[in-house]
């Protein structure tokens, strides 16, 4: 079987580590990964690949930098022409970027079957271009690997599975998530060859910070909100923040370096030295999907600086609060932080085997 595997971001590049490991066991599976370049700077790309042994692109489109309109016709061109040479058996995307709606549009349109990996999540507001990204990628998709028995809920609740073009139902399983494969597979490898002395920092001495959705950065005012918040949550806990490059030009655009006075910028970092950083936080604030549940991995408790969230189980467990960009809420939520009692070890997220049990469903429907 012939799979061509598209990505395009940071998260899913995480992803695709542990899913492309597990392929390896079944020499009957063939993988090719075709990377759009949605993320292209070295920090956000291509260092993933070379500290996760995550198998080198053998497409790369270079799509980048371009409205949502534009970036997505390019990628529907750029995809359709590689699948048209290559006929894959079966076209592989994860969660819910551009890169992911593109990759099974594009398959979808040329009769290929589409394996979408964390389907079902929702934040029931389709505002978010991520959640419009998801949705529609259910939709067409022929096998659905659902990370919670409540991305199951809600694919149910919506009428899945639909019958397809070949009268056959779409297949949803849950298989548990595949980025905490992830955290298992590489927590103590971070924690053994990257020390916070690297930035002068001490265990759960600070708080870590990460923002970068549009829902936030388009919008000066909730900025501003949520800036403020930092710099009186940095009096009492140093924040270091590793600015992804859209927030940062958005910040000199508006004249508001001073935003950014007194805390820790960082340059954005590669998987490892992210890993590290949230295990040895006391704290992390958030509009990272990835992250909120990495902290829950972690046992760190969240922040999450958004309205709503498709982890909706690390907020019933405690483990995570949302504050949106609410200047008051954010640092209440601060003030009463306390570690929940819920087990981790108990996680609603599977077992750690989730890369396993994809490969085994693909490998035995040969």
């Amino acid at each position: 079987m012939k799979i061509i595997t598209i990505l395009g971001a940071r998260p899913q590049f995480i992803k695709a580590a542990t899913v492309s490991r597990a392929f390896k066991s079944y020499t009957s599976i063939e993988e090719k990964i075709l990377h759009t370049g949605q993320h292209f700077d070295s920090n956000m790309s291509d260092v993933f690949f070379d500290q996760m042994d995550l198998p080198q692109p053998t497409f790369n489109l270079g799509i980048a930098s371009l409205s949502h309109g534009a970036m997505m016709g390019r990628m529907l061109e750029g995809i359709e022409h590689i699948l048209m040479s290559e006929r894959p058996d079966q076209v592989l995307v994860y969660g819910d970027t551009n890169s992911t709606l593109a990759g099974a549009l594009a398959a979808c349109k040329l009769h290929l079957p589409v394996i979408h990996i964390e389907a079902g999540l929702r934040s029931h507001n389709l505002i978010m271009p991520e959640e419009v990204n998801r949705v529609l990628t259910d939709r067409i998709s022929s096998t659905l690997f659902c990370p919670s028995a409540v991305a199951v809920s809600n694919l149910k609740s919506e009428g899945f599975p639909y019958t397809n073009t070949k009268s056959q139902d779409q297949i949803v399983i849950n298989v548990g998530d595949v980025m905490y494969d992830a955290i298992l597979y590489y927590q103590e490898k971070a924690k053994l060859i990257i020390s916070l002395d690297n930035w002068e920092i001490k265990e759960k001495e600070y708080a870590l910070c990460t923002l970068h959705r549009a829902e936030n950065t388009d919008d000066p005012k909730k900025l501003e909100a949520i800036f403020q918040a930092l710099q009186i949550i940095n009096e009492t806990l140093d924040i270091v923040m590793p600015i992804h490059p859209r927030t940062y030009s958005l910040i000199k655009r508006l004249g508001r370096q001073d935003w950014l006075s007194g805390l820790r910028i960082l340059e954005p970092l590669p998987y490892l030295e992210m890993q590290r950083l949230e295990m040895g936080a006391q704290l992390v604030l958030t509009d990272s999907g990835g992250i909120q549940k990495e902290s829950y991995f972690h046992k760190v408790p969240c922040i999450t600086l958004r309205d709503e969230t498709e982890w909706v189980e690390t907020v019933e467990m405690g483990w995570n609060v949302l504050t949106g960009a609410n200047f008051e809420k954010i640092i209440a939520a601060f003030s009463r932080r306390v570690l929940p009692n819920s087990n981790v070890e108990k996680s609603v997220y599977g077992n750690g085997d989730a890369a396993k049990k994809i490969a085994n469903y693909v490998w035995g429907n040969l």
